[in-house]
Order: C-alpha cells, then structure tokens, then sequence
C-alpha cells in the first residue's frame, strides 16, 4: 500500500513538473519577455541565420561549381530587393510576431482557411525540425574534423543525437533568456569569420593568379560553353538551390515582441498617430508599436546586409582558393568550408577556436528554432481543437519535437548534404506565402501591389526549382504536412465533445429573463429559428409543454443558437435577450451548437444555486450523417451530443442538468 501511494504521488509530481508553464490561450498581443534593443534581438535571429555560412559555401559549391559566387550573387540580390521588402511589409502588418502564416489566414476563411495553415504548418515544422537537425549534424562534422577531437567523439549520428538530446534536456529544464548567450556567439563568430574571410580576399589580392584560375574555370564549367550570357542563365537556374541562406527572415518576425519601442518617432508621425484623438494609455502603445515596426525593420535590413556581404565575399574566398575535391563527401571542406580556410590560414590552434564558435553557433541555431516551433504550435493548433490541451505547455512539445529530431536524423544518418533540400524546400514555401500574403493585403488597400507579385513570382519560380532539383525535400515536407493534417483531424474530432466555450457574457434584458425564470424551475426549450414570427415559438410551446407535460402556468424560455463559422473550436458565449410578441427568447452565436447550450445551462446552474430542464425534439435521418455534420458544420444531431458533452463536462449526474428528448 505504501509503493503504491509512493508511486501516485510521484506520478502527481512528474504531472505537474511535465505541464508546468503552460501557455495562455489567447494572448497574441501579449510580451511574455523582456523587451531589448533591436541590435540584441538581431543576434538571436542570427543564431540561424548567420549560421548557415557554416555549411552554405560548400552547399553552394556542390550545387554550382565555379559559378557558385554567380548563384550566390542572384540570391544577395533576391534577399536585398525581395525578401528585404516582403518581410518590412510583414512586419507593418503584425507587428505582434503573428507573421504572415497569420496575415494568410485572415485572407482565407473558415476551413480553407485552417486548412491552408495547416499546410504552411507542415513546411514549418521541415524548416524549423530540420534547422535542428542540419545544425546539429553540420556542428558534429566540425567536431570530426578537428585534429584535436579524441575518436570516441568521431562517430556522426551518434555525436549528432547526443547535441539534439543535450537541447532537449535544455528546454525541459526551462529555457531561460537566450539573447544574452546569442549577442556573445553572434558577436564572436562574425568576429571571426571577418578575420578568416579578410585574410581569404587578401589572398586573392596578393595572389592575381587565383582569379584567372577562378575565371577559366567559370568559361569552362560544361553547362555555359564559355557564353557570358550562359553564364548568367545557368546562375539563375541554379541559385535556388543556395536558398539556405535565405533562412532567418520568418524569424526576425516572430521575435518582433522582443523589440523594444523607442521615442525616436519623427513629427510626421507624431501628427498621425495624434489625429486620431484617442486616449493617452492608447498614444503609449500605438507610438511604441511604431517604434517596434520601425526597429524590426533596421534588425531586418542590418542582418541581411551582414548576411550579403559574407555569402558574397565567403562564396568567391571558399569556391577559389579550395580544391573541388575537398568539398565532396567525405571531403575535409564539405559542410565546413570557412572552418577549412581557418585551419589552413592559421593552424589548427585558431582553428579549433573557429570550430568551437560554429559549433556553438550551430547547435544554438537548433535551441532558436525549438523556441520557434514552441511558440507557433501552441498559436495555432490548440486554438483550432486540433491539438490536446497539453499541447499548450512546453514540455511535453519538447519531448515530442526531439522524437522526431531523432527520427530525422537517423532517417538522414546526420548527412548534411542530403538533409539541405528539405531545409531548403521549408524556407522558401514560407517566404513565397510570405509574399504571396503582402500581395494580397496591398491589393486589398489599394495600394502598389504589382512590385509584390513581381517578387511572389520569383519565389514561387525559386520554389518549384528547388523542389524539381533536390524532391526529397517535398517528400519530408509532405510527410509532416500529412502527419499533422490526420493528427489534427483526429484531435479536432477527439476534442469536439468538450464545452469549447470560454466565457459567457449575457446582456441586461437577457439577465432578467434568467432572473425572472430562476423563481421557479428553469425550462428551457432549445429551438431552430426559422421565420422567427409569434406562430412559431407558439406551436414550439405547445408542442414542448404536451410532450413532457409541463404545467401551463410554468415560465420557459427558448434558446436559440445559430452556427457561426464551424472551422473556429471555442470562444465566448454573446447571449442577447429579445422577445416576440411576449415570448422571451434568448439569441446567441457558436461554431458548435449542442457545446454552446451545454456551456450555458451549466452556467445556469452554477450561477442560479439549481438544475436546468431542456427540452429538445427527435431528429429524423441517418446518424451517421449527423455526426459528420456535427463535425463539420457544428450542428446535427444536438439532443445526444449535447447530452454527451455534460457528461463529459459533469461526471457527477446529481449536478447535471436535465435533459428531455420528445415530440
């Protein structure tokens, strides 16, 4: 007996520390962290952004051989004057880290919205799994090739699933502040890749037989036939596949409540803010959120100049002074090109430090995108009913996460090269839908909106090559799409027996009907509307009163609620008192009808001290149907369901409301 009330309280204990810190339902505006200068939030978005010249030159390389500065040209191009652009206009538009996952959902509605997110979802979940998992591996292959590295530690996958375990252990611990650790490795890893990037250009300067070299082999690469203008076209056909370097942009958006608001705003905007004569707690907030916009935009435009300059100048540095056979597989450059020139340059001492910097880098790239995932899943699926409850907290997510970490990794056997397509593939249907919806929203305000769909065509162009050259990206992208569509569809159905309500919120006409009816036994006859007129609620009565002999002298009151946008899971209750023609009948709106009366005679009871009688009549037709139309629509079949839902809600039947089925 005592084992036995030992182990129940442990398990108590494991309960609570498993679901301790679960997020708030709706909070979407909220700022759960202390706000910092844009500068220091910058660092932590790079921390996946700037990491990726970890492994982008030889990516790059591979990809296109002599023409990879070419390639990485086009994408420094497409990242100033397309993904610059597109992401300063996401930022205008929510400046509450909502994204434009968000902004795409507001344009689509009902179930094809959801469904659209869930899709987008999936290719988040690659993009941000898979920053995991490249990181991590990409970090374990500098941790091989370091000379100094004992043989214990040369094993990839397993060094691979020990960094992604050792990230998971963090974040089930609590994960803390991270900017302060982001500003000290972003700063030391720019730091030194300046020095190693520097000494690679001075090279090149001193030395002017490299760039003859580098150009003959540029007229030689077997695709452009020594055409300038191939040169060109091949570049623009094979850039897409350096989209890596895109990543961080989704990023530098979601953190946007961790900017800090400054004053600096100028009399322009003072004035129009101003204009609009509104109360001074609200000036506060509308100035700060300007000065938010303004300052995510100065993090947006800093880091992709920082990120442009060292694609650029680490692309022409790594694709000329390294032999191409180092940047194969098995290779001492490939995944690590950088960290090849700092051995070579410097010695294996300030080489090791270079390792030590990318491999800290990388793997804190993965503790980024775990925050990223932690902070999107609980946005979305829990609010549309297709997640549990416990989807809210964030532990057992981190468990789930690392899981399929796990699988991917061994899935990948922790090879860089191969786990790129599906990185890529990620990022770029994120930043097309990004661009997609400022098109979309500009349109709708009148606005410029042809520049925007110029850039929404190169994306969509950059994806669908992406996707015809390396597929196995779309395949792991569709495996999540599907895994979270059917765990989604499976939860929405799970969960649809619950009260789904949130609050109840009555008007004062509606107060005094329940008022006036808590005098005696409260009767509630629950009716469909249809023409709404004195006729129809007078034949309901009789129909009610004769079926489940209700004295004629007794109150009722008619309920009536109708289906709002089904593809929404909870809410509040809004319920407005009217009559007709003296019968008082109470109005009301919900995505599911049989939950939204559950949740109000159980508000009856607790508030008015006494059970609540309802009165319902038999549905006609198949129940199968029913069900399925309860599902999708919210209402079918109410009598039983609404039944089952106080079931659920309400184990003790002695405290349940009553309910009668006749007629």
């Amino acid at each position: 007996m005592l084992d036995w009330l030992i182990g129940r309280t442990a398990g108590r204990r494991f309960k609570l520390w498993l679901f301790k810190g679960s997020t708030q339902k709706d909070t979407p505006h909220a700022t759960p962290h202390k706000q910092h200068p844009w500068w220091q939030v910058m660092c932590l978005t790079g921390v996946d952004y700037f990491s990726t010249l970890g492994y982008q030159p030889g990516i790059a390389f591979l990809a296109a051989q002599a023409l990879s500065p070419i390639a990485t040209l086009i994408l420094v191009l497409l990242t100033l004057f397309g993904a610059l652009p597109i992401y300063n206009r996401v930022a205008e538009e929510s400046p509450h880290g909502e994204g434009s996952i968000s902004m795409l959902e507001h344009q689509l509605s009902r179930w094809k919205g959801k469904l659209f997110v869930l899709v987008l979802l999936g290719f988040v979940a690659t993009d941000f799994v898979i920053t995991i998992t490249l990181s991590a591996a990409d970090a374990t292959a500098h941790v091989i090739e370091n000379p100094f590295t004992p043989q214990i530690l040369k094993h990839q996958i397993g060094v691979t699933l020990a960094l992604i375990a050792i990230l998971g252990v963090i974040f089930l611990r609590g994960f803390k502040e991270a900017i302060g650790i982001a500003v000290v490795l972003v700063g030391v890893y720019l730091f030194l890749n300046t020095i190693v990037i520097g000494f690679g250009l001075f090279q090149l300067a001193t030395h002017p037989y490299h760039f003859p070299e580098w150009k003959q082999a540029l007229f030689n690469h077997p695709s452009v036939h020594g055409s300038p203008w191939l040169i060109i076209g091949v570049s623009l056909f094979l850039f897409p596949k350096l989209a890596l370097g895109l990543s961080g942009f989704e990023t530098g958006v979601a953190v946007m409540p961790l900017v800090k608001g400054d004053t600096d705003l100028s009399e322009k905007d003072w004035a129009s803010i101003q204009s609009t004569r509104i109360g001074h707690d609200e000036l506060k907030s509308r100035h700060l959120l300007r000065g938010r916009i303004r300052n995510t935009t100065k993090l947006l435009r800093s880091a992709a100049l920082i990120m442009s300059v060292m694609l650029i100048s680490s692309s022409f540095v790594t694709s000329i002074l390294i032999p191409a056979e180092k940047f194969a597989e098995g290779g001492e450059a490939n995944g690590r090109a950088i960290a090849y020139l700092a051995h070579e340059f410097f010695g294996n001492i300030f080489g090791s430090v270079y390792d030590l910097s990318t491999i800290m880098i990388l793997w804190f790239a993965g503790a980024s995108a775990m925050a990223g995932l932690l902070s999107i899943v609980p946005r979305y699926l829990p609010r549309f009913g297709m997640a549990p409850e416990w989807a809210r907290a964030a532990r057992p997510l981190v468990i789930v996460i690392i899981a399929i970490a796990f699988a991917v990794t061994l899935i990948f056997k922790a090879d860089v090269d191969a786990q790129g397509g599906a990185y890529a593939t990620g990022v770029l249907v994120l930043m097309t839908s990004a661009a997609i919806a400022v098109t979309l929203a500009v349109r709708r305000k009148q606005g410029n909106w042809y520049r925007y769909l110029a850039i929404a065509i190169i994306f969509v162009y950059t994806t669908i090559q992406n996707i015809h050259e390396r597929p196995e990206g779309i395949k792991i992208a569709s495996f999540f799409i599907l895994t979270i569509i059917l765990a989604s569809l499976f939860s929405r159905v799970y969960r649809s027996t619950e009260l789904r309500v949130e609050r109840i919120e009555l008007d004062d006409q509606a107060r005094q009907f329940i008022k006036d009816a808590a005098k005696g036994t409260i009767r509630i006859i629950t009716n469909r509307r249809d023409k709404g007129d004195a006729d129809e609620y007078a034949q309901k009565e009789h129909e009610k009163r004769t079926s489940n002999h209700i004295p004629t002298g007794e109150p009722i009151l008619f309920f009536e609620v109708t289906p709002s946008d089904a593809s929404e899971f909870s809410g509040a209750l809004a319920i407005r008192g009217e009559t007709v023609d003296g019968y008082r009948i109470l109005r009301t709106e919900s995505p599911a009808v049989p939950n939204a009366i559950a949740a109000f005679l159980l508000y009856l009871r607790d508030e008015m001290g006494k059970l609540p009688h309802v009165y319902f009549g038999w549905s006609e037709g198949n129940p199968i149907s029913y069900l399925l139309k309860y599902i999708a629509f919210g209402e079918g079949d109410t009598a039983p369901v609404t039944h089952e839902v106080l079931r659920q809600a309400e184990r003790d039947s002695n405290r349940r409301p009553i309910v009668h089925v006749g007629g």
